[in-house]
């Protein structure tokens, strides 16, 4: 199982190089179920795995001038904010065992795992249900779903809508905080709505908003958990070399029937975890 999950680690990475997201959704189902960590402890790690990976894979779109910093700064912050105090206050303050249903005792863990399926779930359904198009990666295409009914922007002219900026930012970073997924196929529609960014730029600067808020959350959890920095490293460092891998693969692999079959298996597991959390 510990190899798997190693391998696991790889997958990750690969899944952001080829079809450009999702794969850090896999991330707290790898390190719970095949490495063996606590959910808790799994989120904490997982804000570290999914920053640095983000941070490598924005960086790629900065080289291409698909960031915008400004951009990132004003939705960064209220995230940043969020994710931190859900991380240093809010998550250690949840009681271990929260209720009992019958015999059923809802716990921590428990509960963080449902979030986090609940997450899994709804990302996949939105995967599998996208309107691909040639070139698009898996968050744009995600936000491309949930910006059906929106007309995009023709130009770069920016008008930030500061009061949905802030209410998004808070809101993304929250669910951040309690899961540890970076939240790309929510933080698109909120640039390209709220900031009148184009797709691509959206995709690129979502991706520095993940990687900063992720870690600023994890820096959180410093203060409240002992780290296997060891692991930790070497773990990430392989989901870094999937990245590689994959955005090497990506030019010979038609990566839209990839998304599909990706939503799929996450949708599969998503409904597993439920199960497994609720009934075994």
């Amino acid at each position: 199982m510990e190899l798997i999950g190693y391998i696991a680690a790889l997958v990750i990475g690969l899944s952001l190089g080829l079809i450009g997201g999702g794969g850090s959704i896999l991330t707290v189902p790898a390190l719970v179920y095949l490495l063996g960590f606590s959910p808790v402890i799994s989120t904490a790690y997982s804000l570290f795995i999914v920053g640095l990976t983000s941070l490598v894979g924005s960086y790629q779109f900065y080289k291409k001038g698909l960031v915008s910093l400004k951009t990132a700064l004003v939705f960064g912050i209220p995230s940043i904010v969020a994710v931190y105090t859900t991380r240093r206050y809010i998550v250690p303050a949840i009681p271990d065992s929260i209720f009992t249903i019958g015999g059923f005792e809802v716990t921590k863990g428990i509960l963080l795992m449902l979030l986090f399926a609940s997450l899994m779930v709804f990302a996949s359904i939105s995967m599998i249900r996208q309107k691909h198009k040639p070139g698009g990666t898996a968050d744009e295409n995600m936000g491309r779903d949930i910006l059906d009914e929106h007309e995009q922007p023709k130009d770069q002219n920016q008008k930030f809508n500061y009061g949905g900026i802030l209410a998004e930012g808070a809101v993304v970073g929250t669910l951040t905080g309690l899961v540890g997924a970076g939240g790309g196929f929510l933080i698109i529609p909120a640039l390209v709505l709220f900031s009148k960014l184009d797709m691509k730029m959206a995709v690129g600067t979502s991706l520095l908003i993940i990687a900063v808020k992720s870690l600023f959350g994890f820096i959180g959890d410093i203060y409240n958990y002992e780290v296997d920095w060891s692991f930790l490293g070497f773990f990430s460092l392989l989901s870094i070399a999937g990245i590689f891998l994959g955005s090497f693969l990506s030019t010979k692999i038609q990566a839209d029937k990839l998304r599909t079959a990706f939503g799929w298996f996450v949708l599969v597991m998503g409904i597993y975890i439920i199960g497994k959390e609720i009934f075994f």
